[in-house]
């Protein structure tokens, strides 16, 4: 294996609380850094083309990915279903993904984080604060965290963080109609391990309009640099 090459390995986790099966795809660079698991957003599964495109990029910079669906997803449902079934996903996620050090050629010793794109990232957060994630996790990565409702500013939802003593990565477009940056901004300020990236242009899924001078492309770029460089500073 060349470093240019990934390896996708498709797999399945089963829920141990309810026995429910979920797919789930390990994005394995040739020389992986570190092991992110990646949960995605409630409007889509882990095959949304931001988290495929994320996963790549992430990938060009030896960040390998473990990619798993919600219960919802695979049943073909558009609720998103109860809270703490998807905290349970969380964590047989999180216990997967570190078992699959040693296989895969991917070290035992390798870092792995947790996060995801808005919802997946907030189960991630959720699960963390409850205590229901191993304590290997080195920290958590946020893409876009869902503050509060569309253009319904508010700021509990993040009330949880304060419970966390991880370090935690936000990456949050100034465009974000879930959340605002006048709430976001001082919520992070007051998180010790808190790191807030803002991505100029950039809306909750991470578009930027023509005017901005920026590309998706160029944005997708960023949020990997910034990803890598957050996982070596913590691994």
């Amino acid at each position: 294996m060349t470093s240019s090459e990934v390896a996708a390995i498709a797999g399945t986790l089963i829920l141990p609380d309810s026995a429910k099966t979920v797919s789930t795809l390990l994005y394995r660079p040739s020389a992986p850094t570190a092991l992110l698991v990646l949960g995605h957003g409630a409007g889509a599964g882990m095959s949304h083309p931001f988290m495929e495109a994320l996963a790549a990029r992430l990938a060009d910079r030896q960040i390998a990915t473990f990619r798993y669906n919600f219960p919802f997803i695979e049943t073909k449902r558009r609720f998103v279903g109860s809270q703490d079934e998807r905290l349970s996903t969380v964590a047989a996620a999180v216990s997967a993904a570190l078992a699959l050090r040693g296989n895969h050629a991917i070290a035992k010793d390798l870092a792995v984080f947790a996060g995801g794109k808005s919802m997946g990232g907030r189960m991630a957060s959720l699960a963390l604060a409850q205590d229901r994630l191993p304590a290997a996790l080195r920290g958590l990565i946020f893409y876009g965290f869902p503050l509060h409702p569309p253009n319904k500013p508010a700021s509990e939802r993040g009330d949880h963080l304060r419970e966390i003593e991880r370090p935690m990565l936000f990456l949050q477009g100034d465009r974000d109609a879930l959340a605002d940056l006048t709430l976001i901004e001082p919520l992070c300020a007051t998180l010790p391990r808190a790191t807030l990236q803002i991505v100029s242009g950039a809306d909750h899924g991470f578009h930027v309009l023509k005017r901005s001078g920026r590309t998706d492309d160029e944005v997708l770029d960023q949020l990997a640099r910034l990803t890598a460089e957050f996982c070596a500073r913590c691994s």
